[in-house]
């Protein structure tokens, strides 16, 4: 794989880049309209193929931020086209790394001395490239480490990166007014921790000292000698990528669930008793070790989840309150996705659709177990994300509802569903029902 030299970090650099990704675009739309005009009927798929390659060629030489934005959107495989579910998957773990002389001279920079003076051995090629870093086999003492070195200029173009993305982002989900400063302030504020190596290493350290006692699940000892804002060393941890290991047909349905359990016991206990949430559940940040169990590697992205917020969250997924109609409206006040502002019509419209996604969303957590491979459950929520993208009432009122805090715990809810779907997990669901 071709290695880079350096990573655009200017704004005018940033933004010629994804000009030049934009008119790529569109000279693919320009050729699909002409057979179409030639041949009548063009291929879709080829087209949808061509942007989401031509789209994630330029974010992967932008990295940080814009990079991230797709990493985030190749979970939402009931939104996007398969092309660009798999393109974007790409951003997750396999990018084009840091050629071996910048990363020694960035090693020499952050840890004050190269890489062969600090560690035994040190491999300048890396062994997986993301959005924020990539990762790199080092060892000392006899120990096998594995050594993340952030990209250089990631945390000084999130700023100008959201600035770009703001009116795509505004125009897509058809947000309007002053609020929807509270939602990009979020999601900076998350990205820039991300790009804090030292916040991550606190966060690693801490969900292994808290869930040690979780079931079939391992982490990987971290070193702050090692360690600063840009360079974060750990154990090198022996396995698989979850997606990988999905991919294979040999799996055994015992194992899956095994993990699925994991999966679901390691993110309640972080909901319900942590209140502070590992909010990036992609395929790319576990493991499966060759004894099946699941190692967690990445705390890059944590969620603190504040009381205020939490008893109204969860409450809204009892039963008994979505059936009480009064308490389910007071509730969507209290979470701001009912306004008071807002007319009988948009009232009526708003507490209908969030009582139809409570009462799909929260179907996991209303029985003993639940099969996440269930395909009508999948095909119900494909079919109500499909009907919601499409509703031209609701493309005409204002999206900008609900707290500031849903995007990261409805992001982690939806990305742990997806990989419980692609393990085709059965789950005890009730373990922590008493909570709820």
């Amino acid at each position: 794989m071709k290695t880079l030299d350096s990573i655009p970090t200017h704004k005018m650099e940033r933004v010629g880049k994804l000009v030049t990704t934009g008119l790529r675009v569109g000279s693919n739309y320009l050729k699909f309209y002409g057979k179409n005009v030639l041949q009548g009927e063009p291929d879709r798929e080829a087209l949808d193929e061509a942007n989401a390659k031509d789209i994630y060629d330029g974010l992967k030489t932008l990295r940080g931020s814009a990079l991230k934005v797709a990493q985030m959107l190749s979970m939402e495989k009931n939104l996007l086209p398969k092309a660009y579910v798999e393109q974007f998957g790409l951003a997750q773990f396999s990018v084009p790394p840091l050629s071996g002389p910048l990363v020694t001279r960035l090693i020499r920079k952050y840890l004050g001395s190269s890489p062969e003076v600090l560690f035994d051995t040190f491999t300048t090629q890396s062994i997986n490239a993301a959005s924020i870093g990539q990762v790199h086999r080092a060892t000392k003492n006899g120990k096998k480490l594995a050594v993340k070195i952030q990209y250089p200029g990631v945390a000084n173009s999130i700023g100008s990166d959201l600035a770009i993305v703001k009116p795509i982002a505004e125009r897509m989900f058809n947000l309007r007014g002053k609020a929807t400063a509270k939602y990009f302030k979020e999601v900076e504020e998350r990205l820039l921790e991300e790009t804090d190596y030292t916040i991550e290493l606190e966060n690693s350290r801490f969900f292994a000292s808290q869930c040690a006692h979780i079931s079939n699940l391992i982490f990987p000892k971290y070193y702050p000698e090692w360690s600063n804002q840009k360079i974060l060393t750990m154990d090198w941890m022996v396995g698989e990528h979850l997606s990988e290991y999905c991919s294979k047909n040999d799996n055994s349905q015992k194992v899956n669930d095994k993990l699925g359990q994991t999966l679901w016991d390691f993110y309640m206990f972080q909901m319900h008793q942590l209140k502070k949430v590992q909010a990036d559940p992609h395929p790319g940040n576990f493991l499966v070790s060759e004894h099946h169990q699941l190692v967690a590697i990445d705390f890059g992205c944590v969620k603190i989840i504040p009381e205020d917020f939490y008893v109204p969250y969860f409450e809204l997924s009892k039963p008994q309150n979505i059936a009480d109609d009064l308490k389910f409206e007071s509730l969507l006040y209290t979470l701001e996705i009912l306004k008071q502002e807002d007319n009988s019509k948009e009232k009526e419209f708003f507490t209908s659709l969030f009582k139809e996604m409570m009462l799909l969303f929260t179907k996991p957590f209303h029985q003993e177990t639940f099969d996440f491979g269930n395909d009508a459950f999948w095909e119900a929520i494909t079919n109500l994300t499909k009907t919601l993208s499409e509703n031209p009432q609701l493309r005409k009122m204002d999206g900008s509802r609900g707290s500031e805090h849903f995007i990261y715990i409805n992001r982690t809810f939806l990305g742990l569903y997806h990989l419980l779907h692609d393990l085709k997990a059965v789950v005890k669901t009730n373990s922590y029902v008493t909570l709820f």
